[in-house]
């Protein structure tokens, strides 16, 4: 019996020391609004799984779902523009329509607002991009001319933008861009995220003490941080939390970030790695809001 113990035991060990890797989230669907209530106090809470929540984010190659309409009519939906040839959310809030796919290829087009513009976003995406039929978790597009000009990096980033925007909504999980292009989703564009996304808030919203942001990561050890800077830069308020995964995996992140400031105006909400080497920010994402008055 001890002979055949021991190679048994071996044998998981080695098992043990061979699991997957973790994936990581490639992140959450739009939430509308970014929320300014205070949230339970503990550690930050991941990215639902798809299966428990309409609002999930989206693993690799899984679909996310567009915010529902609001009391007032209105439809949210995410837009990802670019910067700096990679990927960057945004929303837009609209009169509600069974054609979201329409409209969210429309706003697309429309491009960045001009506090969006100022921030460093673009378009790639021009008018007339069109979807032909959803069938089976696949949205087909009828790109206009020249839609992949601009050589591969641009055309892909294009796609990209496409793919990230559509793959919002429940019945599209990947897109094809016809005439006889494969189908592809989110996973295929990962690598065009910054190590860093901001989810919520987003350019130009009004926030409110504490201020929740939201989104996704790949830091050294999932560490995330915040900070709040009034109009002239001064750091009124400071957080750090960690992403559900991190140092080569992407994870959601969530916190709360209280700031003090006597009346509303102007601010900055920063989110950062900071660096290993000599504890400098580093991946810096800055987002332009207005803050109200908060202690």
């Amino acid at each position: 019996m001890r002979r055949l113990i021991l190679p048994l035991t071996a044998l998981l060990l080695l098992a043990a020391g061979c699991a997957p890797p973790r994936t990581g989230t490639l992140g959450p669907a739009p939430a509308g609004p970014s929320p300014t209530a205070t949230a339970p106090t503990g550690p930050p809470t991941p990215p639902p799984s798809a299966s428990h929540s309409p609002t999930a984010g989206a693993t690799t190659g899984a679909p996310t779902t567009a915010a529902p309409t609001g009391p007032d009519g209105m439809l949210t939906v995410q837009l990802w523009f670019a910067r700096n040839g990679k990927l960057v959310p945004t929303r837009r809030a609209s009169p509600a329509t069974v054609a979201t796919s329409r409209l969210a290829l429309t706003e697309l087009a429309a491009g960045p607002s001009v506090a969006e513009t100022a921030a460093g976003l673009t378009t790639l995406v021009p008018a007339g991009t069109q979807v032909t039929r959803i069938a089976g978790g696949v949205a087909t597009l009828l790109p206009p001319a020249g839609f992949d000009a601009g050589g591969a990096a641009t055309a892909r980033l294009r796609r990209a933008q496409v793919v990230w925007t559509l793959t919002q909504f429940p019945t599209v999980r990947r897109v094809a861009f016809a005439p006889a292009d494969a189908a592809t989703g989110r996973d295929d564009y990962a690598d065009l995220l910054p190590p860093i996304v901001v989810t919520a808030p987003a350019i130009g919203d009004r926030v409110g003490s504490p201020v929740t942001v939201t989104g996704t990561a790949d830091v050294y050890e999932a560490t995330v941080s915040v900070r709040v800077l009034d109009a002239a830069g001064q750091e009124i308020g400071t957080a750090f939390t960690t992403a559900s995964c991190g140092s080569g995996c992407r994870g959601g992140y969530r916190v709360d970030v209280r700031y003090r400031r006597p009346a509303a105006g102007p601010g900055t909400i920063e989110v950062y790695e900071v660096s290993a080497r000599d504890g400098s920010r580093i991946n810096v994402v800055r987002i332009p809001v207005d803050l109200a008055a908060g202690r």
